[in-house]
């Protein structure tokens, strides 16, 4: 699996040139789920293909699940191949610049052993670089599809995290903005607050002014004051719908600091269940 999990915009027009990678966009809005194609059908990178989060990163929601569930293993090797992607090669997600729904894409490939990587300050940095867009849907050969194993360890689930409460096993991180996180606004779910315990870290934080990404020892930083000397492994990391989590799960493998794993219901599946506390404030 390549190790290279963060590309700039030079790198990526090398990988693209050699045809190293498959290139995913994965721009979204949640206010208009029709926004994401609309802006890639009418410019994106030479050759990206889109994935859209709804349709394509997640599964239909069900009564108790999150906005955004986890899509099964064929159903993903089905899209995968539908882009004429290969197993074992390397895609390289981006969207408008954050990466905050190309996280998503990012993990999954990693949830399911695959390689992949984040343009680093997405379609913005590519196009500062004054480099070329194209229109219009791209043309792909339909892939075989591939027999993908999910990695289960890397999620946990709503029960595992409300045992924790009790076990304290390992720390939840909130990856939400702080006026979410503690209760004070909350525009996408019907509650307001976080799960007892966790510990906000807003997504946005991994970012320098820039749009991009802080360089990997100022990120190791930051997350060493926030969380001490607990383990990657010890951190379960969720947001809303287990969308911006990647984010933050993305950042600390960046920093060096290691794997932690993903809670893919998070807060939108966590408040299905009148039963499980809610905790608000800071």
């Amino acid at each position: 699996m390549s190790s290279e999990i963060l590309v700039s915009t030079d790198r990526l027009q090398q990988m693209i040139f050699a045809g190293d990678c498959l290139v995913v966009d994965c721009r979204f809005d949640l206010s208009d789920v029709n926004k994401g194609r609309n802006d890639w059908l009418a410019g994106h990178i030479p050759g990206a293909h889109y994935a859209h989060l709804n349709e394509d990163l997640a599964a239909p929601v069900m009564d108790h699940s999150g906005r955004h569930p986890l899509p099964d293993s064929r159903a993903f090797a089905e899209f995968l191949a539908s882009l004429g992607w290969s197993e074992g090669q390397l895609v390289v997600a981006c969207d408008e610049g954050s990466n905050a729904f190309a996280g998503r894409m990012w993990w999954l490939m990693r949830y399911f052993g695959q390689p992949a990587a984040l343009l680093d300050g997405g379609l913005v940095s590519w196009q500062e670089a004054g480099l070329p867009l194209e229109t219009g849907p791209v043309k792909s050969r339909q892939a075989p599809v591939a027999d993908l194993q999910a990695l289960a360890t890397m999620a946990v689930s709503s029960e595992q995290v409300l045992k924790n409460l009790e076990l304290k096993d390992f720390a939840v991180l909130d990856a939400r903005s702080p006026e979410r996180f503690s209760g004070q606004s909350e525009p996408l779910d019907t509650k307001g607050g976080h799960i007892p315990g966790s510990i906000n870290r807003y997504m946005q934080q991994n970012l320098a002014v820039s749009g991009k990404f802080k360089a990997p020892a100022k990120l190791r930083r930051e997350f060493e004051a926030l969380l001490g000397e607990t383990d990657a492994a010890a951190i379960v990391h969720s947001c809303g719908s287990g969308v911006t989590a990647c984010h933050n799960l993305f950042a600390m493998e960046l920093a060096g600091i290691g794997t932690g794993r993903l809670y893919p219901g998070s807060w939108s599946e966590w408040i299905t269940d009148p039963e499980r506390p809610i905790a608000t404030g800071n």
